[in-house]
């Protein structure tokens, strides 16, 4: 009898996890993800870099404290300790993973991410309209999706076309807004904006060098 496979939500899960984790050795390595052939690379995590360097400073100092705690239970302290220096590997692979997985413009897509937890290909044909615009409050709506960095986004696309960005768990979620953040907002608005309009030469027509 073959061994029954995970549930589908359980696998999603720990690919986060993974991604999480690589995406620190990548940090370390300075190695971006998904940048090879790309016409623009976008970053995106500044905005956020001092709150998530607090929250894991947050996290050492608790670890210090329970481990002084428990120090004459070494059981329980082995298990605490062990999910809290996990947990501030997770805080700085989440910062991580927002450095290494940049927006990327690329073959007529931009690629739209944040942290390890989404990334959608928005081809440039479905994009009605791209403009800059900061926002600091986010309500949720049917068909928009929100990317804030720092509790901001600074770039709204508006989609002719649904694109489907799944939720955590995979259940399929179609939007034809996107707001996104980047670190330099008007260098992804221009890049966009100038990728939509440029012509597009025809079939067996010679490029310049």
């Amino acid at each position: 009898m073959t061994p029954a496979k995970p549930p589908a939500a359980v696998l999603r899960f720990l690919a986060h996890e993974r991604r999480v984790m690589e995406s620190l050795i990548r940090w370390v390595a300075r190695r971006p993800h998904g940048v090879d052939g790309a016409d623009a690379v976008f970053t995106h995590g500044r905005d956020q870099a001092l709150t998530m360097y607090g929250f894991a400073f947050a996290c050492v100092v608790e670890t210090v404290a329970v481990s002084c705690l428990l120090s004459d239970r070494p059981a329980v302290h082995l298990a605490f300790l062990v999910v809290d220096v996990y947990t501030v590997l997770f805080v700085l692979g989440l910062h991580a993973a927002s450095v290494t997985r940049p927006h990327v413009l690329a073959e007529g897509t931009l690629r739209v991410r944040q942290a390890a937890g989404v990334d959608i290909r928005v081809p440039l044909g479905q994009i009605a309209s791209v403009r800059r615009e900061t926002r600091f409050t986010h309500a949720k709506k049917d068909g928009e999706l929100n990317l804030p960095i720092g509790s901001q986004t600074s770039v709204t696309l508006e989609l002719t076309t649904p694109v489907d960005a799944p939720t955590f768990f995979g259940a399929p979620r179609p939007v034809t807004v996107i707001r996104l953040h980047a670190d330099d907002p008007k260098a992804l608005h221009d890049a966009v904006a100038q990728a939509r309009t440029a012509p597009v030469p025809a079939r067996g027509t010679p490029t310049s060098a």
